[in-house]
């Protein structure tokens, strides 16, 4: 189980606090993108190996025969490259399809996290804004560094670059 699919159960698991169709209506089709995702997943994994078997199918005779192209049968050779072929394509239109599957569970984790947000805000109150918010920036560290950078590093030359 990698990393985005332990994120993607924490937030649904976070979604069953609430009992509104809303929350139910995504959880559900993160549950169908993600199964859809496994399935081209799947399909990627087969098409992979039948391009390669293809591939070899091809390479074997054209290695170890002395007149490859003449001494095999044309039709074995001719539903060898179709198999090959086909499975290329089919290849990459199930990588691309992956990705496309990919781009819609990022945009339904980000409406899950919005979601999780909201709750947490109407059961726990907005949280308190800490003082590393607050301040803009380049406010106050910034001065410091260049007052310290200004000076050799000792203590009594940091003391007299701050206060002058």
């Amino acid at each position: 189980m990698n990393d985005h699919h332990k994120q993607t159960e924490f937030l649904k698991r976070c979604l069953r606090y609430e009992e509104s169709a809303r929350h139910q209506e995504l959880e559900q089709q993160i549950t169908r993108i993600q199964r859809d995702e496994r399935c081209v997943r799947n399909a990627v994994w087969l098409m992979a190996v039948l391009t390669a078997l293809a591939i070899a199918g091809l390479g074997y005779p054209a290695i170890l025969l002395a007149n490859f192209p003449y001494s095999a049968p044309q039709t074995i050779v001719d539903l060898v490259c179709v198999l090959g072929v086909a499975s290329l394509v089919s290849l990459v239109a199930f990588v691309v399809l992956g990705m496309v599957y990919r781009k819609m569970l990022d945009k339904r984790r980000e409406e899950c996290r919005l979601l999780v947000e909201s709750l947490l805000e109407s059961r726990l109150g907005k949280p308190p804004a800490t003082p590393w918010r607050e301040r803009p920036a380049g406010d106050q560290s910034r001065g410091r560094a260049q007052v310290s950078a200004g000076s050799n590093g000792s203590p009594a030359g940091m003391e007299s670059a701050a206060q002058g």
